[in-house]
Formats: structure tokens, sequence, C-alpha cells
């Protein structure tokens, strides 16, 4: 199936980014609405980078094969300016590729992504910071130059726009710079296009040109925007959905009000997915299963409860289950209210004098890092101090 409609005028965006998302909708089967929408604001902002403080990475996500992920990214490619595949990409080999060795800062597609930071890809450190790095203008990554000890420091640039697909999930530091796309595969009355490259490449480097045109025309308008974000979104999904936002209102049309509700959506369901660190999942079931309706509790009976929680972590910590050393140094990295390392206090109990932890410790990291409670938990029988600690 071939598109035969007539093409949009190269500054009619609404129209043009019409046309993009029609060819996405052609070949990919997305798993939200909002979904085509960001990803085709995020194609039309990888023409205009310069116009921006943050570029957002775009991530499509899945738990099993055969989800579409590789497709989305090849038709991301026919569309975006500069396209580079950078499967196996050394970092040294990217950000000489963005300072522009070749005559222009690429936009870098990383299929695969898994094999980079799964759990069996080793050490990928210098790559996970160039992504990071590359998410924010005027950050450069340092390298030694020349030969010998004829050596200097040179900084090369990092921004670009960088999209990834693969299997599972990325590390936090690039998931919160990321429009995530948790793809799946198609039912069976999902249906979509084959992606034919001799025919389709063509089609999406026509729909790529009318892009940059457009993208030319706007510029001015696009960098001085600060577009309004909607209700509840700030800090970083903010940083994330400005380049995007203002591309849409660029356009004009329906897309400022199209790309606000997926702008909502998308970042509400990247809450709903995001567990957090293990030190927030601790804090967390603390609060929630652990010390309800009680102020204090023995090392020892905390760690009962932890590790009795179903659907939790606690009893396999890389085979082992959680202990009072660990609970101890996990804490200590949060603070009390009166900024002092959170740290296990005696504890009189009917048995004796035992160490363990106050709900008035936690309150102060509870409030700064936890979600809010989804609903009132129950736990089991709390066990009551008979009276004040006994500092010893």
């Amino acid at each position: 199936m071939t598109s035969t409609t007539a093409p949009p005028s190269p500054h009619d965006g609404a129209a043009l980014l019409n046309e993009v998302e029609a060819f996405h909708r052609r070949f990919n089967v997305f798993p939200l609405e909002a979904a085509y929408v960001a990803v085709t604001l995020w194609d039309a902002h990888a023409h205009m980078l310069d116009c921006f403080d943050s570029t957002p990475r775009l991530a499509f996500l899945s738990p099993e094969p055969g989800s579409g992920k590789s497709r989305a990214l090849e038709v991301v490619e026919t569309l975006v300016p500069r396209s580079m595949a950078a499967v196996d990409a050394s970092a040294s080999a990217l950000f000489r590729s963005v300072s522009g060795i070749d005559g222009g800062r690429p936009t870098i597609l990383f299929d695969e992504i898994d094999t980079v930071f799964g759990p069996k890809a080793g050490d990928n450190e210098q790559l996970r910071g160039f992504i990071n790095a590359g998410h924010t203008r005027g950050r450069v990554m340092y390298r030694c130059v020349g030969d010998g000890s004829n050596q200097q420091v040179q900084g090369f640039p990092s921004f670009c726009a960088v999209a990834v697909a693969g299997l599972g999930s990325l590390p936090d530091t690039i998931l919160t710079r990321s429009v995530i796309i948790r793809m799946r595969r198609r039912a069976r009355n999902e249906k979509a296009e084959p992606f034919r490259t001799r025919i389709h490449v063509s089609e999406g480097n026509k729909l790529r040109d009318q892009l940059a045109t457009w993208a030319e025309s706007v510029q001015e308008q696009v960098g001085n925007a600060f577009p309004a974000m909607p209700d509840g979104v700030t800090d970083r999904p903010a940083d994330v959905w400005e380049p995007l936002l203002a591309v849409a209102d660029a356009a004009g049309g329906e897309w400022p009000r199209r790309a606000r509700e997926a702008c909502t959506t998308l970042v509400t369901a990247s809450r709903a997915n995001d567990k957090g660190s293990l030190g927030i999942r601790l804090l967390t079931d603390l609060r929630d299963h652990v010390l309800i309706g009680i102020d204090r509790l023995p090392t020892v009976a905390i760690l009962d409860r932890l590790n009795a929680l179903d659907d939790a972590p606690w009893a396999d910590l890389n085979g082992k289950p959680l202990d009072n050393r660990r609970l101890s140094k996990m804490l200590s990295e949060y603070m009390t209210v009166d900024n002092e390392p959170v740290a296990s206090r005696n504890i009189r109990t009917a048995g004796g004098i035992l160490k363990g932890f106050f709900a008035s410790d936690l309150e102060d990291a509870w409030a700064r890092y936890c979600p809010p409670p989804v609903g009132a938990a129950t736990s089991a029988t709390p066990l009551q101090p008979s009276s004040e600690p006994l500092n010893l």
C-alpha cells in the first residue's frame, strides 16, 4: 500500500505532522494513541535541536521479542536528519561523530540496546555517560588526544538526538530522560503494512526533507518558546516534553491539544512503571507494610516482615535475604529531619533492649522520596515497645 495523499505545504506544520503520523501508523502498532503523537513530535524535534536546551531520548521497550521495536526504529530512521545506526558503536566513535567529523551532527539510533545495558552486557559506563550527557546542550565529553606524551585534553560535544529499542528496561538515568513507548506483540486483529526498504525508505525520506524545510521556517518561533506544561508535569518530565510541546505549538491545529494529552498520558504511565531505586522501594515498604501504626520496631522484626512480603525483592537479594548489615547501610543513605543519617537506636522491649528503627527518623525520607500511599495497607500485629529508648 502506497500513500496517494498530496504532500502538504512545507509551511503547513499541522498537515505535515499529520502525514508523518500516518506514515508511522502504516507500519507500527503502538500500545497507546499518545505514542503516535509523541513519536511524530520527536521526529520533528530532531530537525531543530539547536532551538532547545535539551533533547529527550526516545525508548521503544518491550518484555519479549517480536513486539515491533526494531520496526518502529526503522521507520524513525527514515524521518530524522543524518540517521546513524549504532548497534555496536563505541562511546569514542559516537562523540567523534557528534563533533561533526563527517560534516553534520547525526541522529543516533540504538537497536538491541539490551545488549549494551542488559544484565549480561558488562560495563558500559562510558556509553551511559555519553547518552546522559548528550541530553543537555553544552555538555561535553573530555578525552585525551595526541600521541605518546604529547597529549592534550579536548572536549567533544555530545548534544544529539538519540532513539533506542530493546528488551527489558534501561538504567534509571536514561529512563528519566526518555519518552518511553512500551511495545507489545500485535494481537491477531491488529494489522500493519509490511515495511519494504526499497519502497518505503524513499517515502520516509521525502517526509524527512519536508520536516527539515518546515523546521527551518519555524526555527525562530520554536527557539523563543517556553510552552505551558500540563498540570503536574514538572522537573525532569517537563525537561523531556518541553521540546515536543514547542514543536506542537509551532505546528498548530489539533497538535497543541493532542501533544499535552499525550504528555499527561505517557508521563503518568512512566510513573506507574517506575519502581524507583531499591532504596526507595525499601523506604516505601517500611512505610506501607512494616511501620504502620508503629512508632518503632526492632531490626529483627523489621527484617522478618520485609522478607515475608510477597512480590518484594527482600527475601532474595543476589541469592541472600536482606540482613541487618545491609538494612542499616541502605537506610544510612537517607537523613532524618535533623539532617543526621538514619541509624538504628536502642529499643526497650519485654525481652530486653534491642537495636531497631524509629518511624520519626524515617518521616523526612518518606516525604521526600516515596510516592503517595495508594491506600491503607495492613500489617501483622505490631510489637509495641514498653518505654522510651535507652541510650547505652
